[in-house]
């Protein structure tokens, strides 16, 4: 099990749709490039766990320095996941980033829904990379009644 999660992680063939076994199927961000945004590694009710394998390619100087912005991305799709919902969108976030992040870095991101409010959620999520705690965020996110993208062309039809 471990050799196909090395073999998946090195070819990028796992899609992010795809469950492991005992755990919730990806209803979410199912298109994400987890090379980019980070892999899906534990799904559960409320619940998600995403590792961000850093590469040179996400480095903004000759240091190895990692642009945030990758930071970032690997935690929103660790919140999403954690809602699970086919039409979660982010609304809104409030972060810290605590340490840098460099080239080869494996940095581990845990979301855990806090609450579920109507269509409302808040999400907090951690990053941490070995012992460190690189990342924290509080993300609130919204659950819609169709996809984001279709709510906005049946207002332009109607227009």
């Amino acid at each position: 099990m471990a050799e196909e999660r090395e073999e998946e992680l090195e070819t990028g063939t796992k899609e992010a749709g795809t469950p492991v076994p005992g755990e919730l199927e990806l209803k979410t961000h199912r298109r994400i490039d987890q090379s980019l945004c980070g892999t899906l590694l534990e799904l559960q009710d409320g619940y998600a766990k995403v590792e961000l394998e850093t590469t040179r390619q996400m480095a903004v100087d000759e240091m190895g320095l990692i642009h945030g912005g990758f930071t970032f991305a690997a935690a929103d799709f660790a919140a999403m996941a954690a809602v699970n919902d086919p039409n979660v969108v982010l609304v809104s976030s409030e972060c810290r980033f605590l340490s840098p992040v460099k080239v080869g870095d494996r940095v581990l991101f845990e979301a855990k829904e806090l609450y579920k409010e109507s269509r409302k959620r808040k999400i907090h999520v951690i990053g941490t990379f070995e012992d460190i705690k690189v990342f924290e965020g509080e993300f609130m996110a919204v659950v819609l009644e169709r996809h984001v993208l279709k709510l906005k062309l049946l207002k332009d039809e109607e227009d």
